[in-house]
């Protein structure tokens, strides 16, 4: 799902414009955006958390030169889901697959026996 997925949803679910959901989603980001910038943490029970976290400076190698670079210390977002959004995925991925068994691989390059 891209951006302009995720509008079209928004304004199928809430029953508004894709114009208004556009904004919704825009403004979204962008306070979102401007609250990392200045330190602070965005959290959505239930959904998980926006928050920025600090990498120091370290050492590294070109992978082309094999030349040793100085990496510099940076803050980067990250995000960290919260548990309803976790069993959501979990249930729904379990659901997708299918339960696991064991048995012969069917199907593709793989199938057949293999003798040794």
């Amino acid at each position: 799902m891209n951006k302009g997925d995720l509008v079209v949803a928004m304004a199928e679910a809430g029953e508004i414009s894709k114009a208004a959901a556009e904004r919704a989603l825009d403004c979204f980001m962008s306070k979102v955006a401007n609250s990392l910038s200045n330190g602070e943490s965005v959290t959505l029970a239930g959904f998980g958390t926006f928050s920025v976290s600090s990498r120091a400076g370290r050492k590294g190698r070109n992978p082309l030169t094999g030349e040793s670079i100085v990496i510099p210390a940076k803050r980067v977002p990250k995000f960290k889901p919260g548990r309803e959004l976790k069993n959501t995925v979990l249930s729904a991925g379990a659901a997708a697959s299918g339960p696991v068994t064991s048995g012969a691989i069917t199907g593709g390059a793989a199938s057949g026996t293999i003798t040794t």
